[in-house]
């Protein structure tokens, strides 16, 4: 429910941008210009993040604990510099952090008093990353020697990359041990790996300087897990994600 509330949430977002009057979308290119084209922008950008928690160790949460996949939803935040190569190609930087925080009962369990049995887990990501940036049109254009006009309405872009990223996983609580005794413990695991993704958006100028953009972006990663979590193959840290997002260009 989670997630389809925030997908939701998302799409009205972008929505809102594509129902804007046509009469203000075509007033951003006369609203202003620039003394030379742009070098580069630095964008903010903020939204859901959704991993796929899927295999280890996430599919024995499921089973024995009342977490599902939805559990790990997660705000999620980035910052970008991007670097002009080209009118329509962009050399982006980026950093960014995720992190869930959800509690759960043991499934099959309770304690000597017919009370639940609870835990704790969360879920960092933060990749690291460099990306090249299409636009599939023309993001403004020149006008003379000394003014630099913004393209009128929405301009869309895909893009892809690669870099490290870093996660930690970590659990704490009351658990049932092998001998069916119930203990307080901890479990955690962090770690460095390498990440790929691809992503897809829309921006639109909010004059010469300003830009709104809504992006949907495809992660991929997978890292070892640590001692505490011996019994396990690799995490999973592939997953989904939709942000809003706001640029200056400088």
């Amino acid at each position: 429910m989670k997630r389809r509330l925030a997908l939701s949430a998302g799409s009205l977002g972008l929505a809102a941008i594509l129902a804007l009057p046509g009469t203000a979308l075509g007033q951003s290119e006369g609203n202003g210009f620039l003394f030379r084209q742009p070098t580069g922008s630095f964008t903010l950008r903020m939204g859901l993040a959704m991993p796929n928690a899927t295999g280890d160790p996430f599919s024995d949460f499921t089973q024995n604990l009342t977490l599902s996949k939805s559990s790990y939803d997660a705000f999620d935040m980035a910052g970008d510099v991007a670097f002009t190569v080209n009118p329509r190609l962009d050399v982006v930087v980026s950093a960014g952090w995720a992190g869930s925080q959800a509690g759960s009962e043991m499934r099959h369990w309770l304690d000597a008093n017919d009370e639940p049995i609870r835990q704790t887990t969360t879920l960092q990501r933060v990749p690291l990353t460099v990306s090249l940036k299409y636009y599939l049109r023309s993001r403004g254009r020149a006008v003379g020697r000394f003014a630099w006009v913004p393209a009128s309405g929405l301009v869309p872009y895909v893009g892809a990359g690669g870099g490290v990223m870093y996660s930690r996983i970590h659990q704490w609580g009351n658990f049932v041990g092998q001998d069916t005794i119930i203990r307080s413990d901890a479990f955690s695991s962090e770690s460095w790996t390498g990440t790929a993704h691809a992503f897809a958006g829309v921006e639109l100028p909010l004059g010469p300087r300003f830009v709104l953009s809504a992006e949907a972006r495809y992660a991929y990663a997978k890292t070892p897990l640590g001692p505490d979590f011996y019994q396990f193959g690799d995490m999973n840290l592939s997953g989904f994600s939709v942000t809003l997002g706001m640029g200056v260009r400088f």
